[in-house]
């Protein structure tokens, strides 16, 4: 019940039992990942490419979404090319009630000519 003083008939070192079992898990994975790749190419599922994009920062992102709007506007509505974002606001606003104004005025005009009574 006590004690064997018998040495051991193999005697291993921590380095090499850590490099038995590196090795092990090396060859397995390796083995593991030739079989799902060559199961995927037979299958014809394309391993998705990770794109790295560095980031600048989040407000940097949407300040080009908004200025690529206010470019749009600026095409949209006439005349409104040397304003600040002020005066684009407001011409936009006046631009828009302009134009409800020309669609109702067009309206009256159809249902005069038309001889409709609505």
């Amino acid at each position: 019940m006590g004690i064997s003083s018998h040495p051991l008939p193999v005697s291993l070192s921590l380095k090499d039992l850590h490099q038995g079992a590196q090795t092990n898990r090396n060859s397995s994975y390796r083995c593991l990942r030739t079989k799902v790749l060559a199961a995927q190419a037979k299958k014809g599922v394309r391993r998705p490419r990770r794109i790295l994009m560095k980031r600048r920062g989040g407000s940097r992102r949407g300040s080009n979404g908004i200025r690529r709007r206010v470019r749009t506007l600026k095409t949209l509505v006439p005349n409104c090319d040397s304003l600040g974002l002020d005066g684009l606001f407001r011409e936009t606003a006046n631009y828009i009630l302009s134009l409800q104004t020309r669609v109702s005025v067009m309206q009256v005009m159809v249902k005069v000519l038309t001889g409709s009574a609505e």
